[in-house]
């Protein structure tokens, strides 16, 4: 597959990577690349094996599952770690049910994001909570607060926050619109968009293909486990299947420009 993107430096390439439940397939022969500073999305309808790919390359699929195919990080085979070796090695993954811990404070969640750098003894790893409040004024705010008194908007800028603070090199989100409001929406992917600027990689899979795409450099449409189309996320937003399929019949093209 010819590289993409920004000609940046690769963090990630899947190559070939099937994964199975029992005897089920959920994903098949997918192949993909992310580079460092750009935003990669994967869409695709519900069911169509988007968390199954993610949670291959996070290496944390249920006992039942299996993996063929080749996880590249950083340029260093990582298919056979394990997924506290993948996190240690900066690898974020912020999963769908956000899995905060409801009773802590918010500043309490961030800072057990930050547990392996203290853990590994790196000076200033908490000056990144400072970034982290830049970026979401409104945890600042409510940084005292139970993590499970915030809305569900500010519940996803948690998750997402507390998955900067490990300092990641790859960041993978998984559904970060889903259940929110079009205007948290819009929020939230505004941010991930300012990601970009601190040159993390960041692979993003999504239901919401036109705010995906809006954000994205490249993007991959993932259907019934089989990656079906990919290309720049400015050509997808305008090729007609795409629009059919996952932007709205007819009026799709015109609302993904407003």
């Amino acid at each position: 597959m010819s590289a993409h993107n920004t000609g940046g430096e690769q963090v990630l390439r899947v190559s070939n990577l099937s994964s199975r439940y029992g005897k089920v397939s959920a994903v098949m022969d997918a192949n993909l690349e992310v580079t460092r500073g750009s935003i990669v999305t994967v869409i695709g309808a519900n069911g169509a094996g988007k968390s199954t790919l993610l949670n291959s390359i996070m290496g944390s699929l249920p006992r039942n599952a299996s993996c063929t195919g080749s996880v590249q990080y950083q340029g260093a085979e990582i298919g056979h770690r394990a997924v506290e070796q993948r996190v240690e090695q900066g690898i974020s993954l912020v999963p769908e049910s956000r899995e905060l811990f409801a009773s802590m404070s918010v500043e309490d969640n961030l800072l057990l994001g930050g547990f392996r750098l203290y853990r590994a003894g790196k000076p200033g790893w908490r000056n990144t909570i400072e970034e982290v409040y830049d970026l979401f004024p409104r945890l600042r705010e409510r940084k005292w607060q139970a993590a499970g008194t915030l809305s569900g908007g500010e519940r996803q800028m948690l998750a997402v926050g507390r998955a900067l603070m490990a300092q990641p090199r790859l960041l993978m989100l998984d559904e970060p619109s889903l259940g929110l409001a079009p205007l948290i929406v819009r929020e939230i992917f505004q941010i991930i968009s300012r990601l970009r600027s601190t040159g993390v990689g960041i692979l993003l899979v999504e239901q919401n293909a036109r705010a995906a795409l809006q954000v994205a450099d490249y993007g991959y449409v993932l259907e019934t486990g089989e990656i079906v189309l990919e290309g720049p996320a400015s050509d997808l937003a305008n090729d007609p299947r795409v629009i059919e399929s996952y932007l709205g019949l007819g009026t799709g093209k015109e609302r993904m420009m407003a």
